[in-house]
């Protein structure tokens, strides 16, 4: 752990050189990734168990290993969001102790990117962006366009074209300028690093993106926190970009250092979880290869399409040295895991949930995790912002209505159910 900076800065992963604070993503001189360092030693005093729980029911509980701008005063009740015991799904799947951390309600637009955006936005005020703005998928869009609006900051968002009408509906409504690319999102990801360098503008997820990134670590500490302070045997998450997986560890690994949790005999195992139609990551961990081959996108879990994601590499190397692994699955198995989650614990999950919960029961199935293990599914969005996924689904269900009278409601079931319902036949 890094010791050395006065509270945080940016450091390069590769060659180590110091940047301070400014909106950078990328090293100038080797081209690697920065990520946020602190100097853990001191916050030692003042991030415990006791300060963070008199803290407010949000992320900024662990504000100290945030990297918020001085004077920076939040507001936004964003995250600390519920860990489900699911037992339904647990005794479907052949597990003992599964638990959903469920960013389907994640305030305020339902995703885990409230998190990341409500970091990234508050050094966007801190360097004096008065614009905003993200290449998106979907999620990023959502939260980047509503958060902007609560601060009074502009907003410029740039999706695919193909991207679910709900998502962008629930873009414009915040009022925000969105501008739909003809290709998927690592074509816009290019456009929006130029524009960037163009305009004085705040991409969350391109010059502030080692800000952006921090926000996921906030999972990793709300998981522990609501296992009482314990950490979890596995953790399976879906992967677009890569970041989420990795922050998550850096999470458990900050609270080990500081105490906070027990080191365990064995390294928590993080699974990786990808579409099928869009899976460099989880190709790499299953091959074994160093490098990420990028793909051209062919799924309907639109929020996972990221053909050649940043941190892909990083991402593999890290499962593996867990001794993780990660999968993929069909979209047929996609929209399974969407029901199967609604259906035995109650959670709407968009596409993104189905992959997940999708590979979780594949890896029980593989005897990859045992049914004892305590393990957590991450769910990072809402089913209703892809309900397009599920019409083919249901649109075969009868529409027609009854009449208001007990026997046609019992004729109704037996069609539904395929039997009679004798007793309420009789009754009528």
């Amino acid at each position: 752990m890094v010791s050395s900076c006065t509270k945080y800065e940016l450091r390069c992963a590769e060659c180590g050189k110091s940047f301070g604070n400014r909106p950078l993503s990328g090293c100038p001189d080797c081209l690697a990734p920065l990520e946020v360092q602190y100097d853990l030693e001191s916050v030692r005093g003042r991030f415990t168990r006791e300060t963070i729980a008199a803290g407010p029911a949000n992320i900024w509980r662990y504000k100290e290993l945030l990297p918020i701008p001085e004077g920076f005063l939040p507001d936004l009740p964003v995250g600390f969001t519920p860990l489900v015991r699911a037992r339904n799904l647990g005794k479907r799947i052949g597990a003992d102790n599964l638990y959903v951390k469920n960013d389907a309600v994640c305030f305020p637009t339902l995703s885990f990117k409230d998190r990341v955006v409500a970091v990234a936005l508050a050094n966007a005020q801190g360097f004096g962006f008065t614009t905003v703005g993200c290449s998106s998928t979907g999620n990023l869009a959502n939260s980047t366009a509503a958060q902007a609006a609560r601060l009074g900051l502009k907003a410029c968002i740039l999706v695919p074209a193909d991207l679910e009408y709900a998502k962008i509906l629930n873009t414009q409504v915040y009022g925000a300028r969105l501008v739909r690319i003809d290709g998927n999102y690592d074509h816009v990801n290019r456009l929006c690093t130029q524009i960037a360098d163009e305009y004085n503008w705040g991409f969350v997820n391109v010059n502030l993106r080692p800000y952006y990134a921090e926000g996921s670590k906030t999972v990793g500490y709300e998981i522990a926190e609501q296992l009482g302070w314990r950490l979890p045997d596995n953790v399976v998450v879906p992967m677009a970009g890569g970041s989420l997986i990795r922050k998550i560890r850096k999470a458990f690994n900050e609270l080990i250092y500081l105490g906070l949790v027990e080191k365990p005999a064995r390294p928590t195992r993080f699974f990786g979880a990808q579409a099928t139609g869009c899976s460099p990551i989880s190709v790499a961990v299953r091959n074994g290869a160093e490098d990420i081959v990028p793909q051209k996108p062919n799924t309907i879990a639109r929020s996972l399409a990221i053909g050649n994601p940043a941190d892909g590499p990083a991402a593999a190397k890290m499962i593996r040295e867990d001794g993780g692994w990660a999968e993929d699955v069909s979209d047929v198995e996609i929209v399974s895991g969407i029901q199967e989650l609604a259906e035995t614990e109650g959670i709407f999950t968009e596409t993104a949930g189905g992959v997940t919960t999708a590979v979780t029961a594949r890896l029980y199935a593989q005897g990859r995790i045992t049914r004892d293990q305590t393990t957590v599914v991450c769910i990072t969005g809402n089913g209703l912002k892809t309900t397009d996924a599920l019409a083919n689904r249901f649109d075969h269900l009868d529409s027609r209505a009854i009449r208001p009278r007990l026997s046609d409601f019992a004729d109704y079931l037996a069609e539904l159910d395929g039997v009679l319902e004798p007793a309420l036949v009789a009754a009528d």
